[in-house]
């Protein structure tokens, strides 16, 4: 569901916390590079961490889609909530198909949306195969995409308990937490299956450069 209150007030606190209390006290360094677009875009992102969404919300606004698991999680479903976001249940068909109805409202409402088209968190060098759905919704409405790269520099930073808690300490119990953000060309085509494949590949592009000499996992 998307919360029905105001959107615009919940984005911004969302942005706040992140910025001045999420990455500070979790004491996560980022080096981003590439420039944000000041109008509504579908931003896609790989996905490595719990923390993605706190990294990305200190640069800009946007409402997050996120499977259903999710809202089970402790800490993160109570922000989640009070800040917007569009859960999903990948197993089933109407789910997904209203998620894809909320993306375009919201898009085309004046507002961001970040989705995480791996699906769930990948542990690979390079990316999980993307879904298709809100690529599609983005080709059929001329919406333009924005791919993002984010990598983290140490093992533990991968989501790799199957627990919250015990996994929360595993990546923030070092001093600090380094990761990389590479924002790239916003992207438009009319055919949903190349937009998707030319994000992915920009993504994967981008891990590959921004992993080398630096990473402490591949």
């Amino acid at each position: 569901m998307v919360l029905r209150h105001n959107r615009k007030r919940a984005l911004q606190l969302r942005r706040i916390w992140s910025k001045f209390v999420g990455k500070p006290v979790l004491n996560i360094k980022v080096d981003s590079q590439g420039e944000i677009p000041d109008y509504p875009a579908l931003y896609v992102a790989n996905h490595r961490s719990f923390a993605d969404p706190i990294i990305l919300s200190a640069y800009f606004d946007a409402l997050v889609v996120a499977k259903a698991e999710v809202s089970r999680y402790p800490i993160i479903n109570v922000g989640a909530e009070l800040t917007g976001v569009i859960w999903v249940d990948r197993q089933n068909q109407d789910s997904r198909k209203d998620a894809r109805s909320k993306i375009t409202e919201i898009l085309q409402s004046g507002h961001n949306v970040l989705v995480f088209p791996e699906g769930t968190v990948g542990m690979r060098q390079g990316t999980l195969p993307f879904r298709f759905g809100a690529f599609m919704e983005a080709a059929r409405n001329n919406i333009p995409v924005v791919p993002v790269a984010l990598e983290y520099k140490h093992p533990s930073d991968l989501w790799t308990l199957p627990k919250f808690v015990p996994q929360y300490f595993r990546q923030f119990s070092k001093p600090v937490t380094y990761t990389k953000l590479h924002f790239g060309p916003p992207m438009t085509e009319s055919d949903g299956t190349n937009l998707k494949e030319k994000a992915e590949a920009w993504i994967n592009q981008s891990l590959t450069s921004m992993q080398s000499g630096w990473s402490e996992i591949f």
